[in-house]
């Protein structure tokens, strides 16, 4: 034991929503120790959003933003009443850290770089006097009459009146987010949902899909298809990977996607002009014809694609002549080449791993948690936060989102 002193509150990660709760928490005039396993905080956070941290999304209204949680919003309003987006505004703002709104509402720090919001919540912990130890992995919480009474780690055993549970799901484990809390939880009795990439990219079969990998193209729509038969269609931008596709539209579609393939074998098809129908793609492509009737095929309608996908288009041809001139483009094939710009078929084999998760899902369900404060309903002095929860979203800010929100109200309870 250290010392034998106990604390008000101790915090367990040191991510984004521990670093809310243990500076909300000491705020209130607490004392509170912050025990995060890695040598330094915010870890996750640094790399977040392509490492310009897509901090939350800019839909003010609370209504319209807890749709975005699924089966979770009833259980949202009261702590996004008590922390909503307003707030984290006016959080970072008052820190120095101003924000700014991208295309879906999306919002990030002006600065465009993760590693200052991480800075701030520092400062913060720092301001409200918050003790910090790092390279501090819990390795078990005892418990007495349905109550923690200490956190042990390696280099000793800590005690508190109240516990905060902030270590995350099981996406980016690099990052130490290995499921260590969903462990202790399911042996203080909680029911805890197994963790599954919820928010991910999806691995395609087709081996044309590596030549493209890096390039985006928006606005894109793709429809997904289950044994033949149409589920359901999204658009948004796309990315191109060396396994497959990535970008907002895949990774808000993936949920679904699983989904589709406990049932039978899916596929996809892009359509490159959402904005034309087949006429009017014919059309288009029989102008640039006319207009280059001598030149190489191939050369002409690698003009019509999305820039970069060029390098496909005798892959969609599938001509035998490779210097076939534009006058000789035959009207079966025209048809055949349109209706392929229209509906590029796709094999979907199935989602990337925890490994490339933007956000997981799994963990304790919210019928077990007082969202009011976070406290458990099943141990007395335990408040639980961000992806230590069951909560499904979206890409888009709402994941962080919830780290600030559960994060402030756990704090400011305990």
């Amino acid at each position: 034991m250290q010392g034998g002193k106990k604390y008000d509150v101790i915090v367990i990660g040191g991510g984004a929503s521990g670093m809310m709760a243990a500076g909300r928490a000491a705020e209130r005039g607490r004392s509170v120790l912050l025990l995060e396993k890695n040598a330094t905080l915010g870890r996750k956070l640094d790399i977040s959003g392509g490492g310009r941290c897509n901090i939350t999304n800019a839909e003010f209204d609370k209504h319209a933003f807890a749709k975005h949680y699924g089966a979770a919003e009833d259980f949202l309003y009261s702590p996004l009443s008590k922390f909503g987006v307003r707030s984290t505004f006016d959080f970072f703002t008052a820190r120095g850290l101003p924000l700014k709104v991208e295309a879906r509402k999306r919002a990030f720090p002006e600065t465009e770089n993760a590693p200052d919001v991480t800075r701030v919540l520092k400062k913060y912990l720092a301001d409200s006097k918050v003790e910090v130890r790092t390279g501090s992995a819990v390795v078990a919480l005892q418990a007495e009459n349905d109550r923690i009474t200490e956190a042990v780690t390696l280099g000793g055993t800590y005690r508190a009146e109240n516990f905060i549970i902030a270590t995350g799901g099981m996406s980016h484990p690099e990052t130490g987010s290995t499921g260590d809390g969903f462990k202790w939880l399911i042996s203080l009795s909680h029911t805890v949902y197994p963790a599954s990439p919820s928010v991910v990219p999806l691995k395609v079969r087709e081996a044309w899909i590596k030549s493209l990998a890096g390039i985006a193209l928006e606005p894109m729509k793709l429809t997904f298809y289950c044994d033949g038969k149409k589920a359901f269609s999204k658009k948004g931008r796309l990315l191109f990977t060396h396994f497959g596709l990535s970008g907002p539209l895949i990774l808000n579609s993936a949920r679904e996607v699983n989904e589709l393939l406990k049932e039978g074998d899916v596929t996809a098809s892009i359509d490159l002009f959402p904005e034309l129908d087949l006429a009017a793609l014919e059309k288009k492509v029989l102008d640039a014809i006319e207009a280059n009737k001598n030149k190489d095929l191939k050369n002409v309608l690698a003009g019509l694609v999305p820039k970069g996908m060029s390098k496909i288009v005798p892959e969609m041809l599938k001509l035998k002549d490779p210097k076939l001139k534009a006058h000789s483009f035959s009207k079966e094939d025209r048809k055949r080449f349109v209706h392929a710009l229209k509906a590029m078929p796709l094999t979907i084999t199935g989602l990337m791993g925890l490994d490339r998760a933007v956000i997981s899902d799994g963990g304790v369900p919210l019928t077990e948690v007082d969202t009011r404060t976070m406290r458990s309903l099943i141990v007395g002095n335990l408040y639980l936060t961000g992806d230590i929860l069951h909560i499904n979203r979206p890409s888009g800010g709402y994941s962080l989102q919830l780290c600030w929100t559960t994060g402030f109200v756990a704090g400011d309870s305990a």
